[in-house]
């Protein structure tokens, strides 16, 4: 049994999945995911009758996505596979995107909004109930993933928080994921954990793809010469 989080963007979502999803609570009111996770998941477990102990494992989505949302969600599953002595699976927020299209025969294109024009981005193929990965997830400016789309045959559904950004920007009519599809859920943190490795809660750590803000500001200041 797979207890799957998600608090990588504005979203934030979790699911429990037992060889199929048994449950899932999902919220966009933009309310701060550190008032909300918890309680999310204690509401969560005790309608499905379950508890920490009886999992198997605890995923959660690693990035790429939201510095503070990453580490909220890291912070939080750490600490309940720290006391509830269960394994950890990271995933990336990316492929959680495009397990919500199992059943769909797409190249699914997950894409978050990064700012400064660019977006957090990965290819994938759904296809007989199998996600496969095209290309590895990456930092890449929105007029760059435009050419590549450009090339690639096939029905083509752009997905995540930065799907609209990517759908208004290009000139070919990609399909825009229906609302309900398209951001990251609970059930594909699940999805996209089951028959991963586990890791120790300790060796959990947040992949950003790209520095922070502050640490970008900070290297350009001291390039310029500015104290």
């Amino acid at each position: 049994m797979i207890l799957g989080i998600d608090s990588s963007a504005v979203t934030a979502g979790c699911a429990l999945y037992d060889g199929k999803i048994i449950a899932e609570q999902f919220l966009n009111n933009g309310h701060t995911h550190s008032e909300t996770m918890l309680p999310m998941v204690e509401s969560m477990l005790k309608n499905a009758g379950v508890t920490l102990a009886d999992l198997d494992s605890i995923a959660v989505t690693a990035g790429p996505g939201s510095f503070t949302g990453l580490r909220i969600g890291i912070a939080a599953v750490k600490g309940m596979a720290v006391g509830a002595k269960k394994p950890c699976i990271a995933v990336s927020t990316l492929e959680a995107i495009a397990y919500n299209f199992i059943g769909f025969d797409r190249v699914v294109c997950a894409c978050m909004d990064a700012r400064c024009g660019q977006v957090y981005n990965a290819l994938f193929k759904t296809e007989g109930g199998v996600v496969s990965r095209l290309c590895e997830d990456r930092a890449i400016r929105a007029e760059e993933l435009s050419k590549e789309l450009s090339d690639i045959e096939g029905n083509i559904v752009l997905a995540g928080d930065g799907a609209e950004l990517m759908y208004n920007f290009t000139e070919r009519g990609y399909e825009l994921a229906p609302y309900p599809l398209r951001y990251q859920r609970g059930s594909g943190v699940c999805l996209a954990a089951a028959g991963k490795d586990t890791v120790n809660p300790a060796a959990l750590m947040p992949t950003y793809l790209r520095l922070p803000q502050a640490e970008r500001e900070r290297l350009t200041r001291e390039k310029s010469g500015e104290v």
